[in-house]
């Protein structure tokens, strides 16, 4: 009796779900009756995915390469999935707020510490010949991770740090745009020339990140911060999460590359340039670029030394003899 009860109770449900539709709760059944059983490999189109590495060239490690690349780039998505839940919140709650930065905090966890893939995962002279079949392919270009810093902080906060003071939210976002601090990253160190990779880039996502950038205009990640209450502002628990994430998207991962363009491209006298012709050498530094998502949290002595412990690591090679 209890389960007929129940059944009769889903049974009104769903008409109440459906009586909008069109069409009547028993074409939906014939729909159910139908349709095939679900497999694991048909939900996650597991085929398709295990298609997707298409090697260049012969070398076995390529593949490594492209499914790093492959899952960093899933992660990226996973972290804007939270963000836009964030930016698109009315509630201004702060439980949300900092479960979604301690999801975010999550999966750069994983993706910080699965970079070893890439410092040690690979061997350096099978990438240092199949990387030219890439040119000018580079990790530069990965739109998305452009995305996770437009959903974090209002442009402004991207312009170069040495341009940052001549400019201010009044400032249209076509303006702010045209002297972020990444473009700083793929310029000809001949001729000071945009490098194909950065021109490249360009073409395909700039209409798309200025569109993003005008979309969350006052409603970034940290615009919701500065919406807070005082209080709930000054929360412990918030601030951490967000100190965390800071870290975690403008120190650390950038370091881990920095690490992993060190095995791979330096050389005893001068640095191997990059797949895209980026200078990685002043472009990955965190304390060279100055990018922080959410400077109210911070004292100006964190801010000025924002990154240097790392970077003095990478750089003073005569500090980090084993």
């Amino acid at each position: 009796m209890e389960n007929n009860e129940q059944i009769e109770s889903q049974i009104k449900k769903l008409q109440e779900k459906y009586k909008d539709s069109g069409q009547d709760l028993s074409a939906y059944l014939d729909g159910l009756l139908y349709q095939r059983y679900l497999t694991y490999w048909d939900y996650i189109h597991l085929d398709t995915l295990l298609s997707l590495q298409v090697p260049k060239t012969y070398f076995p490690d390529e593949e490594i390469f492209i499914m790093y690349h492959q899952i960093t780039e899933l992660y990226f998505k996973l972290i804007l999935h939270e963000q836009k839940q964030l930016v698109d919140d009315k509630s201004l709650s702060v439980s949300f707020f900092i479960d979604k930065a301690n999801r975010i905090n999550n999966y750069y966890k994983a993706l910080i510490s699965s970079f070893s893939i890439m410092i040690k995962g690979m061997e350096r002279e099978q990438f240092l010949k199949y990387r030219m079949a890439l040119l000018p392919a580079s990790g530069f270009q990965s739109a998305q991770y452009r995305m996770i810093e437009l959903y974090a902080t209002p442009m402004h906060n991207l312009v170069h740090h040495t341009q940052r003071e001549l400019f201010s939210s009044e400032n249209t976002i076509e303006e702010l745009y045209e002297t972020i601090y990444w473009k700083k990253g793929a310029i000809d160190k001949e001729t000071g020339e945009k490098t194909l990779t950065l021109k490249q880039f360009e073409y395909r996502y700039t209409p798309r990140l200025i569109r993003i950038a005008k979309q969350v205009h006052n409603s970034t990640i940290y615009d919701k911060y500065l919406q807070l209450s005082k209080e709930d502002q000054n929360n412990k628990e918030l601030v951490k999460a967000l100190k965390k994430l800071d870290l975690n998207a403008n120190v650390n991962w950038p370091l881990m590359h920095m690490g992993s363009a060190h095995r791979y491209l330096h050389k005893e006298k001068e640095a191997i340039d990059a797949t895209g012709g980026t200078n990685w050498k002043k472009y990955l530094p965190p304390s060279f670029q100055k990018v922080i998502f959410f400077p109210e949290i911070y004292t100006k002595q964190e801010i000025t030394d924002w990154g240097k412990e790392w970077v003095n690591h990478i750089f003073n090679p005569d500090n980090n003899k084993e």
